[in-house]
């Protein structure tokens, strides 16, 4: 089955030009388009995507305030000292569904944004001159649960997070055995799957069940919320 796909920026061309490569791979389906936070968060009620692939500066309710409606950013993964833009909420409100994984997509290197973006509950973050290759990547990779960040904010976003002074552990975190721990940390490294199960010799398979747990554990919806979840309170030191 196609992996279900909304495309939401206010540039018509933007659009289009995403439509036709997202359109052009087979096990790729582009459902919807929107041109504003709030017709984002419509059409993704509406149309179910597995991804929307969201710009972050749009009229009516951006990117960002659009984010945070249709995932319901948690507090665990905010970004200390980092304030999203001051933006009115979409008009439409959203009810509880299956929400779907979000790419944010930008023009603009800024930390206001990523931190933002990912604060708001994004699962990837890319800026849009970034190689299609790369785009599509990110949009498979956030449906298996993989978050994908642009390579060229990668080292600002990490070391950002290990600055911070670890806030404690909820106790959600005991919840997570010896072996989910170290594959945590493996993740945190920036680790693929096979990488894991080659360091632990397990198989990948049993890696991706552990990386699963770990998520579903501490109430993350994928492996790049994981990474910021694990600076945050200390554990990947």
């Amino acid at each position: 089955m196609a992996i279900r796909v909304v495309v939401a920026d206010d540039q018509a061309a933007v659009r289009e030009a995403l439509r036709m490569v997202l359109d052009g791979e087979p096990d790729i389906e582009v459902v919807g388009e929107a041109a504003s936070g709030a017709e984002a968060v419509h059409v993704t009620l509406v149309r179910r995507p597995d991804v929307v692939v969201m710009d972050l500066r749009m009229p009516h309710g951006d990117g960002i305030a659009a984010i945070t409606r249709l995932s319901g950013a948690r507090p665990e993964i905010s970004a200390p000292e980092i304030s999203a833009p001051e933006v009115p909420a979409p008009e439409v409100p959203a009810p509880r569904i299956l929400a779907p994984k979000i790419l944010a997509l930008t023009t603009f290197d800024v930390d206001e944004y990523l931190f933002g973006a990912l604060a708001a509950g994004a699962g990837g973050f890319l800026l849009k001159d970034s190689d299609p290759a790369l785009l599509l990547e990110a949009v498979r990779g956030l449906h298996e649960g993989r978050g994908l960040i642009d390579p060229k904010v990668t080292g600002r976003l990490i070391a950002r997070f290990a600055q911070l002074s670890p806030r404690p552990a909820p106790s959600r975190v005991d919840q997570l055995t010896a072996r989910e721990r170290e594959v945590l940390a493996h993740v945190v490294r920036g680790l693929s799957n096979a990488e894991i199960a080659g360091a632990l010799t397990i198989e990948e398979g049993t890696v991706k069940t552990h990386v699963a747990r770990i998520l579903t554990k501490l109430g993350l919806r994928t492996r790049v919320h994981a990474v910021i979840y694990a600076y945050e309170h200390g554990l990947a030191q």
